[in-house]
């Protein structure tokens, strides 16, 4: 299984890579899965044959070792098997018993919440949106024949029974037929195959009627919507916001970039900013710290992290020991890192922690803003875009003239609690110092 985010609670599943009946190996991917941050490959860990799909392509919000597949022993008949009777409690999440030697270990799985079995009905394969409604209204499916794709009773399917229901008249569905006793594998000789996800249930609507009026459109929001939403509020809800701004001349950080040009280095001017900032928190390490709730922890390590848009929402990668790298180092890492943001194939290892973040919307015209403090950070720097401005100089002979130069505007958002506004103003004061003399920060 990869490797999940510690905060990650919730999954999306994107696409099986395996139907039911094939064969799979140890490492096989069998699906992707789109976890808070990106997309990534979930492999199989044992050897059979994939008998059931439980949890269908473009299922949302699938809970963390939620069930969403079985695996039976090549030869055994993977189109009988039996979804184990507890596969939708909870409790389930806990180690399952021993299997014997002849059939693959199964690992910790746990499954969405299913309508009680009873005993002589055939158990119905329900879709997320159908369960809703079912244990909603407290209906029966298991006498009505499901009409979606392998059996699944669908969200069309409950609705109807629903409908029929309320009018107060028996459904004219027809019931089911109990297939006839065959042997079956014992559930205890089927791996389970689990994720991070448990399916969300998406609004009821009635298919083929028209919106009335004043109604709306819902639109499912992504694991790292939510996830991007739910940090905002904790970061404005109990963090102390404190802003501080300052303009910083460019000038010698766009005339060494097209120094560095003519002998074909591309590098950004947002590549010298994330230098100058792990120059700044080197000299002053005071700034460099998270706030774990209790204490102010000062870390060694500066770790940059730089905020990526993608269509998904917004994604911090971060450039780790960002101080001892030289600016072409960071800028194939902020490079590398941008596109495996946008194409969702970050690791966690690659988004998780940082000590400082920067966001940088210049590239988008926007002169200044004040940004969101990613926790547990105390930091993040919002940098806007370069200006034409003229300003009052003294030549040689003491006469004062005007020159026109790049200015750009960073502002600073602190925690208030772990970086006071003085700690606030020298760091800023120092950090434009380090942007207008960029030969500085060859020295460091």
């Amino acid at each position: 299984m990869p490797a999940l985010s510690p905060t990650m609670e919730e999954g999306n599943i994107v696409k099986w890579l395996k139907k039911e009946g094939d064969t799979v190996n140890v490492g096989d991917a069998l699906c992707e899965i789109e976890t808070d941050k990106a997309v990534v490959t979930m492999e199989s860990s044992d050897d059979g044959i994939l008998a059931k799909i439980l949890v269908e392509e473009g299922s949302k919000n699938v809970r963390l070792g939620s069930l969403i597949g079985l695996l039976v022993e090549e030869g055994q008949d993977w189109k009988q098997v039996e979804i184990p009777a507890d596969a939708g409690s909870p409790s389930s999440v806990a180690p399952p018993a021993p299997a014997p030697a002849s059939a693959p270990a199964a690992p910790s799985v746990s499954a969405p919440p299913k309508l009680q079995h009873q005993p002589g009905k055939l158990q119905v394969r329900l879709s997320p949106a159908a369960r809703n409604i079912l244990e909603t209204h407290g209906l029966d499916p298991s006498n009505v024949t499901p009409t979606g794709p392998r059996g699944i009773f669908t969200k069309e399917d409950a609705l109807k029974l629903l409908q029929e229901k309320q009018k107060g008249k028996p459904s004219e569905l027809k019931p089911v037929v109990s297939p006839a006793p065959a042997a079956v594998p014992s559930p205890s000789q089927a791996t389970a195959v689990t994720s991070y996800p448990r399916p969300a249930i998406p609004p009821v609507s009635t298919p083929g009627q028209p919106a009335a009026l004043g109604t709306f459109t819902e639109i499912p929001a992504s694991n790292i919507r939510r996830v991007i939403a739910k940090r905002l509020t904790e970061s404005k809800t109990t963090i102390p916001h404190a802003y501080a701004a300052a303009d910083c001349a460019i000038d010698a950080v766009l005339k060494l970039r097209k120094e560095l040009a003519k002998d074909d280095i591309k590098v950004s001017v947002n590549d010298f900013i994330i230098k100058a900032t792990a120059v700044t928190l080197k000299q002053m390490p005071d700034v460099n710290v998270t706030w774990d709730g209790e204490a102010c922890r000062r870390l060694q390590s500066i770790d940059i992290s730089i905020a990526v848009a993608t269509d998904r929402g917004l994604i911090t990668p971060i450039i780790k020991d960002v101080a001892a790298k030289g600016i072409m180092e960071i800028a194939a890492s902020a490079k590398a890192l941008a596109k495996k943001a946008r194409d969702g194939k970050l690791l966690p290892e690659e988004y998780q922690g940082g000590s400082f973040s920067i966001s940088n919307l210049g590239m988008f015209g926007i002169s200044d803003f004040t940004a969101v403090i990613n926790p547990p950070q105390a930091c993040i720097l919002a940098v806007g875009r370069a200006r034409p401005a003229l300003k009052i100089v003294e030549d040689e002979e003491g006469n004062e003239k005007l020159e026109q130069h790049q200015l750009m505007t960073v502002t600073l958002s602190s925690d208030g609690r772990v970086v006071d506004d003085e700690l606030a103003s020298k760091f800023l004061e120092t950090l434009k110092a380090n942007i207008e003399n960029p030969m500085r920060l060859a020295l460091n």
